[in-house]
């Protein structure tokens, strides 16, 4: 499934959408480079959550945890060298519990991600402000925006 984004607020628009399908367990894989919007993303999510605190890149942090509908795990494992160092984290406990995880940089840890993972990339097109928003392994039907 390919969504565009016209805008910031629209890709958190799209993050709200989306998570309001999201189910306690859900893991999602985000992808894309420097400024694709992956945290602008995650706010949406969070939004979709009602977590109030506000959602910052956890790049130095590697894990933040948020407090709403369900617990949010936001990771960026783009400082990590290895699966090993991201398993090392205690991260299991979140990738198979109750809340709801969203990995940055996910590339990095795929085999250590569950099968049933939500694999999501958002690319910058050349000379636009937009994001194309792919996802894959979306298990709760088509997305109309």
């Amino acid at each position: 499934m390919n969504l565009l984004s016209l805008s910031s607020k629209h890709t958190i628009k799209i993050g709200t959408m989306l998570g309001t399908f999201l189910q306690q367990g859900d893991v999602l894989a985000l992808e894309g480079t420097l400024a694709s919007g992956k945290t602008t993303f995650t706010k949406g999510i969070a939004q979709s959550l009602n977590i109030e605190e506000p959602i910052t890149s956890p790049t130095f942090t590697l894990i933040s945890e948020y407090y709403g509908k369900y617990t949010l795990y936001h990771m960026d494992v783009y400082r990590l060298d290895s699966v090993e160092d991201f398993l090392n984290l205690g991260v299991e406990e979140m990738l198979y519990g109750t809340g709801i995880c969203i990995i940055e940089w996910s590339d990095k840890v795929k085999e250590a991600l569950p099968p049933s993972t939500i694999h999501i990339t958002l690319e910058i097109p050349e000379n636009t402000d937009h994001r194309i928003i792919t996802i894959k392994n979306w298990p709760y039907g088509e997305i109309v925006i």
